[in-house]
């Protein structure tokens, strides 16, 4: 029977895959993101039609799912995300759940409809070391209504430890299409 940590790395390899097929995505335009409702939107990311947001790159997580209301990020914790007692830095743990948050509250708005995150909570329930290969982070929308919205999240490792856990509220806005000065 095939580990969880084996399939987790198989669905990364898959995602790395049809990036890699589809080219270097451009970002969204703001025309595009106000037509799309959230989850199709999110789906263009995994597809490799759109690009995720760059922060990935930058602390080596990625988006593995999104259904309606749901999202889920897999990160893999390395030597540039400790702090100076050799623990993964709590800043990593917050970016990670903030980001399986908000979209989650993405993957739930209709077209026409973006969010920003008001308020995050976080709660780091035992220290994370790079000999952990890989956590998810799962998060779930509580409530969405026409101003704000309402997340939580649990940040897990491929055995079922819990290392965070955190909620979100977020303010939902009308997305407008920006207008250009003539040149």
């Amino acid at each position: 029977m095939e580990s969880l940590l084996e399939q987790w790395l198989a669905d990364e390899a898959a995602l790395k895959a049809r990036h890699a097929a589809a080219g270097a995505p451009a970002y969204p335009t703001p025309e595009a993101m106000a037509a799309m409702d959230g989850l199709a939107l999110m789906r263009a990311m995994l597809a490799g039609q759109a690009r995720p947001a760059s922060i990935g790159r930058t602390l080596d997580f990625l988006p593995i799912a999104f259904e309606p209301g749901r999202a889920v990020f897999q990160g893999t914790p390395g030597e540039a995300h400790l702090n100076p007692m050799g623990a993964v830095h709590g800043g990593w743990f917050a970016t990670l759940l903030d980001s399986a948050l908000g979209c989650s509250v993405q993957c739930a708005l209709p077209a026409g409809k973006g969010y920003t995150t008001l308020e995050l909570k976080v709660n780091m329930i035992r220290a994370l070391t790079p000999k952990v290969q890989r956590v998810r982070a799962e998060g779930r929308v509580i409530h969405v209504g026409n101003q704000t919205a309402t997340a939580e999240a649990r940040l897990v490792g491929p055995d079922g430890r819990l290392y965070a856990h955190g909620s979100t509220t977020c303010l939902v806005f009308e997305l407008r299409p920006q207008h250009r000065a003539a040149p």
